[in-house]
């Protein structure tokens, strides 16, 4: 790979951005695009197809009381979607906090952001291949598939402090949230028209469903190549170093390393708990809509597309009120909208789309934003030169420690039979995210991991 060795000879460049205007911009261009490329999984296969269909396939190989054994334990079939989630962050809290503390000590990122989205996107594809009674296939490529998502987006995340100057970071973090809710959306209107039409197109539903799964992969590892041309590695001090290989010991070091910095712990904490919740509303919207809600997959794969397009104009436009009222306040109103949209939905009566687009407008508005200022926000309280292997503490609170709401979800099922009382259980999420947020000094946590302080933050 002539590019990547061309990369290698990159000078050190531990600090914030390029001093080349134009080389920033190109890079941000490239970084863009892989959430152009990655969000379609996020969108499609996480948020609207995969959930009803693991479950329904669940239910079809499901004993007389509902219930299947993967290894010998008894699950209810509409739970095994949730579980199968919780099981995949469980495997990436353990490859992410290694993978970051590699990607920094040796300067490596690119490599390993290649490797991620790769056995991501072929997990992804494989997804073609459910059919029948396979759940147990289906929960194997879930978990795979989310954790290399998981992994790689460590990677993708600890780019921004490198390519993007401190008073561009919410700028640049908005736009590549929008890039990848533009291409979801488009992505979704293409499945739209397969799903709705899969007669015309001489495919049954079952095979509409797993060609939109499969395309996903697809898109995905097509547009990878972007960023992965447009990027570039940078050398790390010789001082910095060391072993890639103690994956372990690297991670208790990072543990250690950011007891130094307890205002960066605290943020993390508070984003651990509201983003919590909200990756759980995304993963679990589709099955509330389908199994309480009684929506056909039409209704769901529509409200999605309304959500990505409307998450577009909000990520933009939370980026433009962070510059009047600093990133935390904005974050904090956009988890009040947030616990408003969960009670709204446990009173959504069933059979009533235009309730369902409604509540799914709401969920637009907020999620891009409320996202990509907490990533721009962290990108502030990360010491200099530790960028992956503080991003992957981060990572592990966006998705890798992001297992307690789906289990939460799918306990409260188990537990009671009801989707509503599982979906109002994660309003706890918000309230308990917004008093912690609300308590963290994030001026005096950026100065104090050693960075320049933005005038609004």
């Amino acid at each position: 790979m002539s590019a990547e060795t061309a990369d290698a000879a990159e000078p050190a460049e531990n600090t914030a951005g390029s001093p080349d205007p134009g080389e920033r911009r190109r890079e941000q261009r490239g970084w863009y695009f892989y959430d152009f490329a990655c969000s379609v999984y996020s969108t499609s296969v996480l948020t609207v197809f995969l959930g009803p269909y693991l479950t329904s396939i669940a239910k079809a190989a499901a004993d007389a009381d509902g219930f299947v054994h993967p290894l010998g334990v008894p699950v209810r079939a509409g739970s095994l979607f949730a579980y199968a989630v919780s099981a995949s962050v469980i495997v990436a809290v353990i490859l992410m906090p290694v993978v970051g503390a590699a990607a920094d000590r040796s300067g490596r990122k690119k490599p390993l952001l290649a490797a991620a989205a790769y056995v991501g996107a072929t997990a992804t594809a494989g997804m073609f291949f459910l059919d029948g009674t396979r759940y147990l296939l289906g929960a194997f490529l879930l978990i795979v598939a989310n954790a290399a998502i998981s992994v790689s987006m460590v990677l993708y995340n600890a780019y921004l402090p490198q390519i993007a100057e401190p008073d561009e970071r919410d700028a640049v973090s908005s736009r590549g949230w929008a890039f990848g809710y533009t291409s979801g959306a488009l992505v979704l209107v293409l499945n739209l028209i397969l799903y709705t039409g899969h007669d015309s197109f001489g495919l049954s539903e079952s095979e509409a469903v797993r060609i939109c799964l499969a395309s996903a992969g697809v898109w995905w590892g097509a547009f990878t190549v972007i960023p992965l041309r447009r990027l570039r590695d940078r050398r790390v001090a010789p001082g910095s170093r060391g072993a890639v290989g103690s994956g372990w010991r690297q991670l208790m070091a990072t543990l250690r390393d950011m007891r130094r910095h307890p205002l960066t712990l605290s943020f993390l904490l508070a984003y651990l708990v509201y983003n919590d919740g909200v990756q759980t509303v995304i993963s679990q919207a589709s099955v509330y809509g389908s199994e309480e809600l009684g929506l056909d997959q039409t209704t769901l794969i529509t409200a999605v597309l309304l959500v990505q397009i409307l998450a577009v104009a909000g990520a933009l436009g939370m980026g433009r009120l962070a510059r009047v009222y600093g990133a935390k306040h904005t974050i904090l109103a956009s988890l009040v909208v947030w616990t408003a949209i969960l009670v709204a939905g446990y009173f959504l009566p069933a059979d009533a789309p235009a309730f369902f687009y409604a509540l799914a407008a709401a969920i637009g508005l907020v999620l891009g934003g409320s996202q990509a200022l907490s990533r721009s926000l962290y990108s502030h309280l990360v010491p200099r030169g530790k960028e992956a292997e503080y991003f992957s503490a981060y990572e592990m609170s966006d998705r890798g420690l992001s297992w307690l709401g789906p289990l939460v979800f799918g306990l409260a099922y188990q537990l009671t039979g009801s989707y509503r009382d599982a979906i109002i259980s994660l309003v706890i999420f918000f309230v308990v995210g917004s008093v912690l947020l609300a308590r963290v000094p994030v001026r005096l946590a950026v100065a104090a991991a050693g960075n320049p302080v933005p005038e609004r933050i």
